[in-house]
């Protein structure tokens, strides 16, 4: 019992004790701990000394005052993301407190609309956090152009025309080409494409990729097979009637949302995979992985996305030199649709 209440004691030891314990003003101990300000070599030891034979663990808003720090950063998620989006940023935010809590920061998650900073503005205002996470790039990004403003830091899950912001993303532009060039070289004489949102700066990389894969190859490509901005049922189903009826050899969509939507009209139309057409995404997921058949997709670690993205940035929070952009790997899974 005895130990117990030491342990205790220990765990609500405060500066003011350790300060009258030792004969030091709070001022000095706070400085021996942080580490800032002027002190003595053997003050600096004295207190150390004190409080690892004490066992005290600062307390975390204290430790944020001395520093001018929260020690919290911050993570927005879009708030148009739709249900299938959801694991993706759900992954995201998994890594990203894994690794948060690994360096002592706490993680605070707000929502914001492309055109609506409002929940954004105010957790700067209120100083809740010490940075910034964005799990979107767009093309006209006015969460990135307002942090830039304001001068607080943080990265970027994605990539931006913009150099100077960090950002953490997978090389989609590669990985896009390389797998439409294995989709050509495989004996597919002509292939269809169906992209989300344009505004999004993933899906301009995607199909920028799919383009790179005809050009490298000096094969033609047929433009009026391009479809962007499908960003309904109604749009996606009218393009498979279209792609059908020209009897295109495979559909390649951009991600896993567009795949699905694609797979579930070609099954309402009894359209066999691969036999009748083949399918491939621009990003993996469960569900796809799951189909009968299997699809050919781009495989992303996306927990590592959101722990990179952590560990960025509160590395520049801390001042270290930061890589401007880093590439998360990514791999190409062959299944059956394409087969």
């Amino acid at each position: 019992m005895e130990d117990s209440n030491k342990q205790y004691a220990a765990r609500n030891i405060t500066i003011g004790d350790i300060a009258e314990e030792l004969g030091l003003s709070k001022t000095t101990v706070s400085r021996a701990i942080s580490g800032k300000g002027r002190i003595s070599a053997s003050t600096k030891l004295k207190v150390q000394e004190y409080i690892r034979e004490h066992n005290y663990k600062p307390n975390v808003i204290a430790k944020g005052l001395a520093q001018s720090k929260t020690f919290n950063i911050g993570v927005i998620l879009p708030a148009d993301a739709n249900l299938t989006e959801i694991p993706f940023f759900q992954s995201c935010l998994m890594g990203i407190c894994e690794e948060a809590a690994n360096l002592d920061y706490d993680v605070v998650v707000t929502t914001v609309k492309e055109d609506d900073l409002t929940l954004l503005k105010r957790l700067i205002s209120n100083q809740k956090v010490d940075g910034i996470i964005l799990t979107r790039s767009l093309v006209n990004d006015a969460p990135a152009r307002y942090l830039k403003e304001v001068g607080i830091p943080f990265v970027m899950i994605g990539s931006s025309e913009d150099e100077s912001i960090v950002q953490i993303d997978s090389n989609h532009i590669a990985g896009c080409c390389e797998l439409t060039s294995i989709l050509l070289m495989s004996g597919c004489k002509s292939l269809a494409f169906l992209a989300g949102n344009q505004n999004h700066i993933v899906n301009r990389n995607r199909y920028e990729g799919f383009l790179k894969a005809f050009t490298d190859m000096k094969v033609g490509m047929d433009e009026s097979m391009i479809f962007m901005d499908m960003n309904n049922k109604m749009l996606i189903d009218r393009a498979i009637n279209t792609i059908m009826e020209r009897h295109i050899s495979c559909i390649v969509c951009s991600d896993d949302l567009i795949c699905s939507r694609v797979l579930a009209k070609l099954d309402e139309e009894n359209y066999t995979i691969p036999n009748t057409i083949k399918v491939a995404s621009f990003y993996n997921s469960a569900h796809l992985e799951s189909h009968n058949p299997p699809i050919t997709a781009l495989s992303i670690d996306v927990k590592d996305l959101g722990v990179t993205a952590a560990k960025r940035l509160i590395e520049m929070i801390s001042g270290e030199q930061i890589i401007p952009k880093t590439w998360v790997n990514y791999e190409i899974v062959l299944k059956k649709s394409t087969k």
